[in-house]
């Protein structure tokens, strides 16, 4: 290194106190002291002028002070020196210019010539005419021809009118108003390779009297920091593009989208054949060969000619191929079309050497897919209309955006696997068949979220019931996934063992609600947390009575439509949701006329993002007053007026019932006294109504369950008894009494006079059981028809 001549200025250091802690030679010349008799003393001795004075001037300075300052010579005589001081700690850093020594130098004049010949940044003058005058050597450079063709042309001459007459623009407002402009291109000039970001300022040159007499163009190479803007916000669009939704194709085509044409002119995105599979992907980097399948593509042209394989085709790449090399490498590639890979593959591949050789692809570049150690496929980007080839901030470049779009993919694959779940688990929950007892002729739908969200637990059920009444559920899980699929098959099972106990639609919302509360606090640790909860709705409808009794858990009442009357909803004191505890639930009951229909349904049939809960009980109400020709079709009809075609936010239940009537000639009532001897009497009118009937088959069975029953309710319950027979799908037999002591079956002795009753009576009906009632309790049996197909409720 060569050596730099110090003495060109004075440089005096002086530490907080005052004292002179460094002496160049420079400062010597000026001030004839040598080091040893000043450095170590007070810089006192050096001023000409008080103490006090030039402390107080520094004590204002915070960084650097300049001004001039009166020394003292060793020879004693003061000498005026222009200084600039700056603060070094607790210090100061003192600097005072030379006077100019004898030592010939170039002139100002020389200097500037120099200057403006020799400068990196490409310059040039234009005169009032917009005619080059002169370029330096910078500039000339830069357009590729010499400064002599260059002179006298104007700027649309040089760089063309489309890409130069904005530019020319602002030379005319600098030559007009004698003000600056700058602005930011990115042409391509005739002498370099590549396109460059150029910062251009355009400056008037003016005479003393202010006369504009040209323009001074001045140019910086701001290439890199251009590239890295444009990356950050290409980054930017990719994190607020990719993942928009949970699709994994979708995300795959927003990814292609991005990158074209800003990164490259056709880009492909295949992924795993086996992606959409339930099996978990194998870690780490693939080996042999390849199977994808095309998810996306983009291309600078609007029907991208140059693809191959269209989307959703598979395809199977050998070990010499981009897509399968960069995968077994597990890391970018970047490829000329004369590398012997690519060669080698369209050697396999005629097809695609074809479109490399029509479109002149001359730059690939491969890119994995990977997220969370884990690879899913390739993106392969390719450049045919972009003269450059792909570099390696290219290769960071998309390796990021790659990247986010790879845990975006991840983020689908794993959502669609555990809706899958969650749907499959939720339809092996809900009723398979939907049965179909007397008292009811039912309809249902069941339509889960749209694809992007998770499965919820909603529900519906139609449970038989004793003396030919039907239960109607439905009911609606907080939260989404396997967790409330699983809840509500758990609510579903419980609601139906409930409701064989024959409880009343209050009591057993009660039950459940302590049930939800209990889950909530399995999960919580012992702790309800109010994570689990749900709402229901619990109606039981009796076809001999024609009542219908309710009640619910925070879910939106029924609608109810009587034969030729209007749409209305049921006034229904709604109870709070599950879970919530210590509030109690109330029931309603009301009479349904023969042909009523009663419209059960979830939240997600009525609400949505664009309406409100009111609006969608206007829309449901007047969908059913219009019902179709069959209760099946009156479904379709709401679903379609309710729903929008693609697709629901959130899953629906709907079900419909329209009510059915038992008249007298189904049923049969009879007064029993309290009198052994009247059992006799009950299996005489037994066995004239069913006569009757025309169901002499069932006699014999019939008398033996009837003398069973009444039997028992005169040994062992409290008057009034009274006895009924159904004639329906089936033949039920009803014995009603005072008391609310429930029958119990017990296995008799050999030696035992009784105790055989109630096994009998199981042994000889399908079903058998007891509720309570409100006067006291019933037992009763149910005997499938002689003939009669099974029951399949």
């Amino acid at each position: 290194m060569e050596h730099v001549d110090e003495a060109g200025a004075a440089r005096v250091t002086v530490s907080g106190d005052a004292t002179v802690t460094g002496w160049n030679d420079g400062a010597r010349r000026l001030l004839g002291y040598p080091p040893s008799e000043v450095v170590g003393r007070s810089a006192a001795v050096l001023l000409a002028e008080p103490v006090w004075s030039v402390m107080a001037r520094a004590r204002e300075v915070r960084a650097r002070w300049d001004g001039t300052l009166a020394l003292r010579h060793r020879d004693g005589r003061r000498v005026e020196v222009a200084l600039l001081a700056h603060r070094t700690g607790d210090g100061w850093l003192l600097v005072a210019p030379m006077p100019a020594d004898d030592t010939p130098a170039p002139s100002d004049a020389t200097l500037l010539t120099w200057a403006y010949a020799q400068s990196p940044c490409p310059m040039a003058v234009y005169d009032t005419d917009l005619r080059l005058r002169n370029a330096n050597a910078e500039m000339t450079r830069v357009i590729g021809l010499p400064e002599g063709d260059l002179q006298g042309l104007r700027l649309t001459d040089i760089g063309g009118k489309l890409r130069s007459e904005g530019l020319e623009a602002l030379m005319r407002h600098v030559l007009r108003t004698g003000e600056r402009r700058h602005v930011e291109t990115y042409p391509r000039t005739g002498g370099e390779e590549r396109e460059h970001a150029w910062s251009a300022h355009f400056a008037p040159l003016k005479a003393r009297d202010g006369e504009v007499h040209g323009v001074c163009l001045a140019a910086h190479d701001i290439t890199e920091q251009y590239r890295a803007r444009q990356r950050l916000v290409l980054l930017s669009e990719a994190s607020v593009r990719i993942g928009s939704t949970l699709d994994i194709d979708r995300t795959a085509q927003e990814l292609a989208d991005v990158c074209v044409p800003r990164l490259a002119d056709f880009v492909t995105v295949d992924l795993l054949d086996r992606l959409d599979q339930d099996e978990e992907l194998p870690p780490g980097p693939l080996t042999g060969p390849i199977v994808l399948r095309r998810a996306a593509h983009r291309s600078v042209y609007e029907t991208a000619p140059e693809a191959v394989v269209g989307p959703g085709q598979v395809d199977t790449y050998p070990e010499v191929s981009p897509m399968a090399e960069c995968l077994v490498a597990g890391r970018p590639i970047i490829y000329a079309t004369d590398d012997p890979v690519i060669r080698a593959w369209v050697a396999l591949k005629p097809a695609r050497g074809a479109k490399i050789q029509e479109f002149g692809i001359h730059s690939i570049m491969a890119v994995p897919i990977r997220a969370r150690g884990t690879t899913l496929g390739v993106a392969v980007f390719s450049r045919h209309r972009t003269p450059g080839p792909f570099t390696q901030d290219d290769v960071l470049l998309a390796e990021e955006i790659t990247t986010r779009a790879a845990v975006c993919v991840d983020n689908a694959r794993r959502f669609t696997r555990e809706r899958g779940t969650a749907l499959a688990l939720q339809r092996s929950l809900l009723p398979q068949a939907v049965p179909r007892p007397s008292a009811v002729e039912v309809a249902s739908r069941y339509l889960p979220a749209g694809p992007y969200t998770s499965a919820a637990g909603d529900w519906f059920d139609v449970i038989p019931l004793s003396g030919a009444r039907v239960a109607l559920v439905v009911g609606d899980v907080v939260g989404h996934g396997i967790q409330a699929s699983a809840t509500m098959g758990r609510l579903r099972t419980a609601v139906r063992t409930l409701a064989d106990v024959d409880l009343p639609p209050d009591e057993l919302l009660t039950h459940l609600d302590d049930l939800v509360i209990h889950l909530s606090a399995e999960t919580g640790g012992g702790e309800a947390t109010g994570d689990i909860g749900a709402t229901c709705l619990y109606a039981v409808y009796d076809p001999v009575s024609h009542r219908c009794s309710m009640a619910a858990a925070g879910h939106p009442a029924p609608a109810v439509v009587t034969p030729g009357g209007p749409v209305e909803f049921v006034p229904l004191l709604v109870g709070p949701p599950l879970g919530v505890g210590g509030l109690p639930f109330e029931a309603m009951e009301l009479e349904l006329p023969e042909h009523t229909v009663l419209a059960l349904y979830t939240n997600g049939l009525v609400g949505g993002w664009d309406r409100d809960v009111d609006e969608g009980r206007v829309l449901l109400a007047d969908a059913l007053a219009h019902p179709a020709a069959s209760l099946e079709g009156t479904c379709d009809s709401v679903l379609r007026a309710l729903l929008p075609e693609h697709g629901v936010l959130d899953d629906v239940a709907l079900l419909l019932a329209r009510t059915r009537a038992l008249d007298a000639a189904h049923v049969a009532t009879w007064d029993v006294p309290a009198d052994p001897s009247c059992v006799a009497r009950s299996r005489k009118d037994v066995t004239q109504r069913l006569t009757d009937w025309g169901l002499d088959e069932a006699v014999f069975t019939t008398e033996l369950v009837v003398s069973e029953l009444v039997t028992n309710a005169i040994r062992h319950a409290v008057p009034p008894i009274q006895l009924r027979l159904i004639h329906d799908h089936s033949l039920i037999c009803e014995v009603s009494d005072a008391s609310n002591t429930a029958p119990h079956m017990r296995r008799a002795r050999t030696f035992d006079e009784g105790g055989r009753g109630l096994l009998m009576v199981a042994q000889l009906s399908r079903r058998w059981g007891s509720r309570q009632t409100a006067e006291g309790k019933t037992i009763w049996a149910e005997q499938p028809l002689p003939g009669a197909p099974p029951d399949l409720g």
